[in-house]
C-alpha cells in the first residue's frame, strides 16, 4: 500500500504547508501547524462505486418521513447507574468516550461492565490497554473478585494491528485504554499529538458503525478537567462521559455531558471499595449531613440532574475578613453565581457583607450549575451571617433575579415529592411552582421576593 502524504495546516487561518516550521508563513501565527494526511481526490464514479460497496444501493435522497424510525435496542450492562447516564443501556455500533483524573476509577469501571456484560447475557468483549500490561489488567480483575476466564485483552497501541485483531475476534464490545496511547503509521507524529488522535478515533469509529460494535474510548484529560486532544474527539463520539470526584473521598459521579441516545447532564455515583466500584441507590443520602443539632449556615435544597432530583445540602460560612479584599470562595457551586448573590442582598435586603469572608461548598462534592441553588444558597449566606439555623425539616429551590424577584424552576413537584420521600415537612418555593394539587405531608411557604424570604424562615432579625 502506498505510503499517505502528509501535509501540515494551521489552526488559526487554514493555510497549508509541506513542511513544519514554527510560525505559519500565512498569518505568521506561532506554534499553529498540525500534521494531517492528505485525502486523494476520487472522481465521482469511483465515489458511486464505494458507496455501492458499503450500502449494496448507491445513496438516494429521500424524504425524512419516509425513513423507517424503530426504536433503539439497548444492552443492559449489569450496572444500573452506567445504564442511566447512558440513556438505559448499552447500543450497538456506539461510541461512548470517558474522561476522567488519573486514578480516578475509569479502568474499573469499564473492566466490571465487560464482566458483568459477559456474566448477564455472554457479550463477547475485547480489552485493548496501551497503558498497562496484561497482567496488571488480570491482578486488578482478581482484585476486584470478577470472573476473568471469557474476558479477552489485547496489549498493543498500533491502531492498524488493533483493528486486523478486533476484526478477527467475535467481540460486541470492545475497550481502548487509551485513545492517546495509540498511534498510525500513516502519520509520523508521536502517540498522544492533536493529528493522531483525531485520526486514530476516526478510524475507531468508523469501524464501530461498520461492524455495529459498541466501543468505549478512554481519554485524559487535562489539569482544568477538559478533555485532552482535539474537541472534535468530543464531537465524532455519540456519547461523552466525564467521571468525577475526588481521589480521597470514596464516592464518585459520573455525568453525561452529551448522548445522542438520551439525556444530557445525568448522574450515576458510585461508591468506591475494596471490590471496585459499588452502585450507590439514594444518593441523597450521601449529599445531606443530617446534623443531630440544629447549625446555622445550612440549607437543604432539590436540585435536577438529568431526570433524577437529588437532596443536596449547601453550606455556608461568613466570618469578619481580616484582609482588605474579602475572600468569595465556591466550592461545587458558580463563583460568579456567589458574587450577584451577595450583590442583590446588598441591594433588596439590606444585608452588606462587602467585610465579611463568604465561603460556600456543597456536600459530596457534586457539581450544581442549575439557577435553582439561587434561593438555597441566599438563605444559606444569611443563616451564617446571623448565626441562626434554618428548619431542618424545610427544603427550598429558586432562582434569584437581579431585581430581587424569585423565579420558578422546571420540575417543581418532581422535586417536592422527592423530598417528600425522605421525610421533610416545609418547603420554601417561587410562587409560580406551588402545587395546583396540596401535598397534604408538607406545608409550602411562597415566596416572589427576597424580602419576603427571611421573614418566611425567621432569619429577618
Amino acid at each position: 500500500m502506498a505510503k499517505a502524504k502528509i501535509q501540515f495546516q494551521c489552526n488559526e487561518c487554514g493555510a497549508e504547508t509541506p513542511k513544519w516550521g514554527g510560525q505559519c508563513p500565512a498569518c505568521m501565527a506561532w506554534n499553529t501547524l498540525q500534521e494531517s494526511i492528505i485525502e486523494k481526490q476520487t472522481t465521482v464514479a469511483s465515489t458511486d462505486r464505494f458507496r455501492e460497496h458499503l450500502a449494496g444501493r448507491p445513496a438516494e435522497v429521500c424524504s425524512l418521513d419516509a425513513v423507517g424510525a424503530t426504536e433503539t435496542q439497548r444492552q443492559a450492562t449489569g450496572l444500573a447507574e452506567l445504564d442511566r447516564v447512558m440513556g438505559g443501556g448499552l447500543v450497538n455500533g456506539s461510541v461512548t468516550l470517558i474522561g476522567g483524573d488519573p486514578g480516578i476509577g475509569k479502568s474499573t469501571l469499564l473492566l466490571q461492565t465487560l464482566a458483568c456484560l459477559d456474566r448477564i447475557s455472554g457479550v463477547p468483549s475485547l480489552y485493548v490497554t496501551g497503558e498497562e500490561s496484561a497482567q496488571q489488567v488480570g491482578l486488578r480483575g482478581k482484585r476486584l473478585g470478577l470472573a476473568l476466564d471469557r474476558l479477552r485483552i489485547l496489549t498493543e497501541n498500533h491502531l492498524e494491528r488493533i483493528l486486523t485483531a478486533a476484526h478477527k475476534e467475535p467481540a460486541r464490545v470492545i475497550v481502548i485504554d487509551s485513545i492517546q496511547t495509540v498511534y498510525s503509521d500513516l502519520l509520523q507524529s508521536a502517540p498522544g499529538s492533536v493529528a493522531q488522535v483525531k485520526e486514530c478515533a476516526a478510524q475507531m469509529v468508523r469501524f464501530a458503525k461498520q461492524t455495529n460494535t459498541a466501543l468505549f474510548l478512554v481519554g485524559h484529560v487535562t489539569k482544568e478537567g477538559a478533555l485532552a486532544g482535539p474537541r472534535v474527539l468530543e464531537h465524532v463520539v455519540d456519547t461523552v462521559l466525564y467521571f468525577e470526584g475526588d481521589s480521597s473521598s470514596r464516592y464518585r459521579v459520573v455525568r453525561t455531558v452529551k448522548n445522542r441516545y438520551g439525556a444530557v447532564n445525568e448522574l450515576g455515583i458510585f461508591a468506591m471499595t475494596d471490590k471496585g466500584l459499588r452502585e450507590v441507590s439514594n444518593p441523597s443520602a450521601i449529599f445531606l449531613s443530617r446534623h443531630d443539632d440544629k447549625v446555622s449556615g445550612s440549607a437543604i435544597m432539590v436540585t435536577r440532574e438529568g431526570t433524577r432530583p437529588m437532596l443536596v445540602e449547601v453550606q455556608a460560612l461568613v466570618d469578619r475578613s481580616l484582609l482588605g479584599n474579602p475572600r468569595r470562595v465556591a466550592l461545587g457551586l458558580e463563583q460568579n453565581r456567589l458574587a450577584m448573590l451577595l450583590a442583590v442582598l446588598n441591594r433588596h435586603a439590606g444585608i452588606f457583607m462587602s467585610d465579611q469572608d463568604v465561603f460556600i461548598n456543597v456536600v459530596g462534592g457534586v457539581r450544581i450549575a442549575e439557577t435553582a441553588a439561587d434561593l438555597p444558597l441566599l438563605l444559606a449566606i444569611i443563616s451564617s451571617f446571623r448565626n441562626k439555623p434554618l428548619p431542618s425539616d424545610m427544603v427550598m429551590f429558586g432562582e434569584v433575579g437581579l431585581a430581587g424577584e424569585i423565579r420558578p424552576i422546571q420540575n417543581g413537584m418532581e422535586r417536592l415529592n422527592e423530598a417528600t420521600k425522605h421525610g421533610f415537612k416545609q418547603a420554601l418555593i417561587p410562587v409560580a411552582n406551588k402545587p395546583k394539587t396540596a401535598i397534604s405531608a408538607m406545608s409550602m411557604h411562597t415566596v416572589t421576593h427576597v424580602s419576603q424570604v427571611m421573614e418566611k424562615t425567621g432569619l429577618s432579625t
